[in-house]
């Protein structure tokens, strides 16, 4: 337990930042100055300016602010629906196993970086869409976890003992079942959403993700990418907080 706290530690320091970015009196993310355009760390702005001369820290924490809330949303509602539905196919079993559990593996037959860029495309890019459809790429990975945990809980001694008291159903599976199932859920969830933090640096790196001039750490990248031999910083600061956070929630 000690070797997490320094990844926790990061964790909470970024989910921190990025709520509290609003009132840290950073410069806007989003205002141009071209006269200081590629400028290097200054008072007022200690990481320097990107292309636009846009500061680079206040646009890193709000890029924070909207990767995380874009990857917390997805997986709070794949989390939410993708275990309903795990509860529903592992308790019922029958039909509702396969509405509820065997219809996701429709969804596991697409690449989901390629279904990513199908829906994006259809339906343009922003922050709402994103999240639409990383909910559906995460929906699976609930629905089988809590399918599988569901189905071995089930034959336990205190679900039967519940059972046999006359509790009814809806009651059994939020207050028996759904606690002591939690653990596995909640990695799943910790998994989803470094996923889809990734996921969603990428689809904004293509052009498909949050919509310009939004801050986010994947366009970052992407406009860091055309002035790497003058400003190589640039593109350091965007991949380290990503690749950082990413490690982080993985250990």
């Amino acid at each position: 337990m000690k070797r997490l706290w320094i990844p926790g530690a990061l964790v909470a320091a970024v989910i921190l930042l990025a709520l509290l970015a609003p009132w840290l009196g950073l410069a806007d993310p989003v205002r141009q100055d071209i006269a200081q355009r590629l400028a290097g760390p200054m008072p007022g702005s200690p990481l320097g300016r990107d292309e636009f001369g846009r500061d680079v820290l206040s646009r890193l924490i709000w890029g924070a602010r909207t990767s995380l809330g874009v990857a917390f949303a997805a997986a709070a509602i794949a989390g939410i629906v993708g275990t309903l539905l795990g509860l529903v196919g592992g308790w019922f079993r029958g039909l509702g196993e396969l509405l509820a559990v065997r219809s996701m593996d429709v969804i596991l037959c697409f690449p989901p970086v390629l279904l990513a860029l199908l829906v994006v495309t259809l339906l343009g890019p922003g922050a709402s869409t994103l999240i639409l459809v990383l909910s559906v790429l995460y929906l699976p990975g609930f629905a089988r976890v809590t399918y599988a945990e569901v189905l071995s809980a089930r034959s336990h001694d205190y679900v039967e003992a519940v059972r046999a008291l006359g509790a009814p159903t809806g009651r059994i599976l939020l207050r028996t079942v759904l606690p002591n199932i939690a653990g596995p859920v909640l990695v799943q969830l910790s998994l989803a959403v470094a996923a889809a933090v990734v996921l969603e640096s990428g689809l904004s790196f293509l052009g498909l993700g949050v919509v310009p001039p939004a801050p986010s750490w994947g366009l970052m990248i992407r406009g860091a990418r055309a002035t790497m031999e003058q400003a190589p910083l640039l593109l350091l600061w965007p991949c380290a907080a990503l690749s950082l956070t990413i490690l982080a929630m993985n250990l």
